[in-house]
């Protein structure tokens, strides 16, 4: 496999794992791949990200704070709308497909809230994964520092494929805040974005048969010559 392969792999291989083995990353792992990551690109070079690494017992506090909050159905406060405020096709129906595809191989139900609300909460159990990355950017930054944003997560995850690992980027690690900020000593003049777990695939997880569709190219590119 030549070096462009391999890139592509890393490419197409990455998807989002919802089961992870204990096994440990070490810091040097961690380190490794940021620092690669740190090579994405941002206007002017202003590298708006900052990342906190959690792992051991704080990432099971956070996981148990979390988790907590979610099951006594604390209200969300998130810092910014992830989704669109009115939702229309095709957008709607491809979150739809999605999430009834993930449930379907899961064997939970249409209907079944609490078969789903019990999924939903593996998101603050990490799905296992021994590592966590939760992401925060300036309050006063701009829509383009969250572009760059995106850049350096897609980056992360593409270098943490490249090492072997597999990783499942979490909005919904943006859904407490507060939390997130008092557990980590965060300041209240960062916001949230989102969070990543990051680890080892456990193959056996039924959840990790999943492989959502990817829209053709003709659905979403236009040549002009």
């Amino acid at each position: 496999m030549n070096q462009f392969d391999i890139v592509f792999e890393a490419i197409t291989s990455r998807r989002s794992v919802r089961g992870f083995l204990p096994e440990p990353v070490s810091d040097e792992l961690i380190s490794k791949i940021l620092s690669a990551a740190s090579y994405a690109p941002s206007g002017s070079n202003i590298q708006p990200w900052k990342v906190h690494v959690v792992t051991g017992a704080k990432r099971d506090e956070l996981s148990r704070l979390l988790l907590d909050a979610f099951e006594r159905k604390l209200p969300e406060s998130r810092e910014y709308d992830y989704y669109p405020v009115q939702w229309r096709s095709p957008y709607i129906d491809r979150r739809r497909e999605t999430g009834w595809g993930l449930y379907e191989i899961l064997g939970i139900k249409k209907g079944d809230r609490e078969a789903s609300s019990q999924q939903h909460g593996r998101n603050y159990q990490f799905f296992g994964a021994p590592v966590v990355l939760i992401f925060t950017i300036d309050k006063d930054l701009e829509q383009g520092s969250w572009l760059d944003y995106g850049m350096f997560l897609q980056s992360i995850m593409i270098a943490a494929r490249g090492c072997g690992l597999h990783t499942c980027p979490q909005a919904a690690l943006a859904n407490y805040p507060d939390i997130v900020k008092s557990t980590l000593g965060i300041g209240n003049d960062q916001t949230v974005v989102c969070g990543i777990s990051m680890g080892y695939e456990d193959t056996t997880c039924v959840a990790n048969q999943f492989r959502p569709e990817r829209i053709p190219l003709e659905d979403f590119v236009i040549f002009h010559s």
